[in-house]
């Protein structure tokens, strides 16, 4: 059995590889992911992997330290994008399969969203 902590840590390995395959298989198919800092929600597995394979420019993410607990885990993240970085917490809420069912990033600053991604999200 995988614990939250161990799927955090494998979401972010997951991601900086570009495993989108490896990536999926950690959501549950309805999971829900925010950005309370632009103010937009994903729902969905599907809706979710396409945002962060479209993401754009050469992102880079270092996992720096990852809690969890039962069904719960959070994480410290520094992103690096064209030459920027920006640090980030993560929280993540695991279903009764160990799949991630929700997922909350937080940010330094408010920002508006960048365009191209309104086919995949919604605003709040």
């Amino acid at each position: 059995m995988t614990t939250a902590h161990d799927t955090a840590v494998a979401y972010w390995a997951a991601a900086e590889a570009r495993d989108w395959v490896a990536f999926a298989t950690l959501l549950s198919e309805g999971v829900v992911y925010e950005l309370p800092q632009t103010r937009e929600r994903i729902h969905g597995r599907e809706a979710f992997v396409r945002f962060n394979v479209e993401y754009p420019g050469d992102w880079h993410v270092t996992d720096v330290r990852a809690i969890g607990e039962g069904s719960r885990a959070a994480t410290w993240a520094t992103f690096a994008v064209g030459g920027d970085e920006q640090p980030a917490l993560t929280f993540f809420e695991l279903d009764d399969d160990g799949l991630i069912e929700r997922i909350t990033d937080f940010w330094p600053e408010p920002y508006a969203p960048p365009p191209g991604r309104e086919h995949l999200v919604t605003r709040y």
